[in-house]
């Protein structure tokens, strides 16, 4: 595999449904958190080094060959919350649907067999980079952008926000999206000698509190 495939399991064309999903935006919209550009910057900043880089740091490790289901434990010691957690394995389920029929693999056939409720989305996205031939820096790269371009793409939508202005911002926080993904793979590298808790386990409180406040709506655009 080259390079390449790392642009398709980024594409965010990608069925893996991260599209029903505002990373949390839509609460924080709802809550007048985020209000315009500037408020939208601070917030993918904020999500970035913090969900960004834990989700980072479960996508490299499973790149690298971890075992996933240890990995998916580890991935629900970092998420308290019970909404972003089912969210996370949601995405999770839709992203291997997708992952199996693009890089067809008995790894994660495997994978879906052996937790039908589905598995953590990072860890997913890190075993099918695994499979499409990627490094675990390329997946924990993936995971980190994702966490700021899921709430600056909704944030479109939401707001009413010129799309310029929310490219422009992921492309600002494009060298910061390098630091979390390489710090992220950094302590991925550790899991062999330290196990699953040498994995980042950056807390976002704020985050759980509006992902429950969200699910508890009865009228919404996004899941989460």
């Amino acid at each position: 595999m080259t390079g390449a495939a790392l642009l398709v399991l980024a594409d965010g064309r990608f069925p893996a449904g991260g599209y029903a999903h505002s990373g949390g935006m839509e609460a924080a919209v709802a809550s007048r958190s985020v209000h315009d550009a500037a408020s939208l910057a601070a917030f993918c900043r904020g999500r970035l080094h913090t969900a960004g880089l834990t989700a980072a740091g479960l996508a490299a490790a499973a790149a690298a060959g971890h075992d996933p289901l240890m990995l998916d434990g580890a991935a629900d010691a970092r998420t308290p919350a019970p909404a972003v957690r089912a969210a996370a394995r949601r995405l999770g389920r839709q992203l291997l649907r997708a992952a199996r029929a693009t890089w067809p693999s008995p790894d994660l056939d495997l994978l879906a067999r052996s937790r039908p409720q589905g598995v953590h989305q990072p860890v997913v996205l890190g075993a099918t980079a695994r499979t499409a031939g990627l490094a675990p820096l390329d997946a924990a790269r993936c995971a980190a952008y994702e966490s700021a371009a899921g709430p600056a793409t909704a944030a479109v939508r939401l707001l009413g926000l010129d799309p310029l202005d929310a490219t422009a911002l992921l492309a600002r926080i494009a060298g910061e999206v390098d630091d979390v993904a390489r710090a992220a793979t950094d302590a991925a590298s550790r899991v062999t000698a330290d196990g699953v808790g040498a994995l980042p386990a950056a807390s976002a409180p704020l985050l759980d509190i509006i992902g429950e406040r969200h699910a508890a709506r009865t009228v919404r655009l996004f899941a989460s």
